[in-house]
């Protein structure tokens, strides 16, 4: 890790954008986004995920964002120390030789430094001397007895300290997410519809057995849409993903988990007077639906292109909310309409009227994982588990 990407994803951070960050620190958008894949590779998270066309920080971001400011605040203090002579350009300077420079204050030595770093005494003085290059300044007056600091290296060695200080806390708490991950499996799954949702108990009974049968490899279950849970795939974040779609994906592996068949909710009196009228009853009551980037979603709007003229469909209101339990509230208490599977909505109290759609819309679970033999016998036991529960 350098000065340089440190700084360049603090602005990023306190901007909220690469090309704002890019203008800000006169480099190419390119070289600011290579900076922060960089960070992030170090620290082993994600910094930033995409909310439409804004880039939003993470909450492990967030829990970071102090230290990476102080860290930045430190840079320039110390640079603003050596410098001999001001420019606009950061130097690129690494972590490593700044280390290694505190190491050979402390031992006063080049070559006792170089014998405990286990360097040979040339590539040590070549990188102190790159790295006096760099900062513009003097940090070692040597003689034939040692070496001795300069005012400057003197002055800038506490900031120095405080910056690796502040580094090691950054990529501890990584290293530490970096130990249980290689012991956790990580699914990914679409958000479960309420707590006796068929999603929920699947996910709860999966949980149950996996720590049951092995207790040394954790599970880990994250929910989320399912173009969310893709990009995590292909991440590798998540190492399955449960999605509410009925085929697989290119590049992945999976089976069929479940099918359930889905039905048109609503007020009770609506659905009485206007059932054999779908396209008058959708007119007449608002529709709410979950985001597109659901699967949901996508037999949501099958349905209605099956049922619907394009000018009936103009008729139609839409009302977006991506909580299914806030779309249950509205359907059961607002007079609102949604499709939903008829599963979850059997299971709550006082359930809403239902008329069920034909037998070519459901909602289809399907466990993917990414194409491979250890992922393939880890994907069949989790859907092993799930079918198990679903039968019980």
């Amino acid at each position: 890790m350098d000065i340089a990407t440190i700084l360049l994803v603090e602005t990023v951070m306190k901007e909220g954008g690469i090309r704002r960050a890019a203008t800000l620190s006169d480099r190419a958008p390119s070289s600011v986004s290579a900076a922060v894949r960089r960070f992030e590779q170090a620290v082993s998270i994600p910094l930033f995920r995409r909310d439409g066309n804004l880039m939003a920080l993470t909450l492990e971001a967030r829990a970071r964002q102090a230290d990476v400011a102080e860290a930045s605040a430190t840079i320039r203090a110390l640079l603003a120390k050596s410098k001999a002579e001001p420019t606009t350009a950061i130097p690129p300077v690494g972590l490593v030789a700044l280390d290694r420079f505190v190491r050979i204050a402390r031992a006063g030595s080049i070559r006792a430094a170089a014998h405990t770093l286990g360097l040979g005494q040339p590539q040590l003085t070549r990188q102190i001397a790159d790295l006096e290059r760099h900062l513009q300044c003097r940090l070692f007056e040597r003689s034939h007895g040692g070496i001795a600091c300069t005012p400057i290296a003197l002055d800038i060695i506490p900031d120095v300290e405080r910056l690796l200080d502040l580094w090691a806390r950054l990529t501890r708490a990584s290293a530490d997410r970096f130990r249980r991950d290689v012991t956790t499996w990580r699914l990914g799954a679409v958000m479960p519809l309420g707590p006796e949702s068929e999603i929920a108990r699947m996910l709860a009974a999966l949980t149950a057995t996996w720590h049951r049968s092995r207790p040394r490899q954790s599970l880990f279950i994250s929910s989320t849409t399912a173009d969310e849970l893709l990009a995590g795939l292909k991440s590798r974040r998540f190492d399955a993903a449960l999605l509410d779609i009925a085929g697989i994906p290119p590049d992945f592996d999976g089976r069929l988990v479940t099918e359930t068949p889905l039905v048109l909710a609503g007020p009770a009196l609506a659905l009485s007077e206007m059932g054999g009228d779908l396209p008058r009853l959708l007119a007449t009551c608002p529709i709410a639906v979950p985001s597109a980037r659901s699967g949901l979603r996508r037999e949501v709007a099958r349905f209605l292109d099956d049922i619907l003229t394009e000018s009936e469909r103009r008729r139609v209101t839409l009302v977006e909310v991506d909580s299914i339990p806030v779309i249950i509230n509205l359907v059961s208490h607002h007079g609102y309409l949604s499709v939903l599977p008829e599963t979850s909505l059997a299971r709550i109290h006082r359930p809403p009227a239902m008329i069920r759609l034909g037998a070519q819309y459901r909602q289809s679970l399907t466990l993917i994982w990414p194409s491979g033999a250890f992922s393939s016998e880890v994907g069949e036991l989790m859907i092993s588990m799930m079918r198990a529960s679903a039968q019980a």
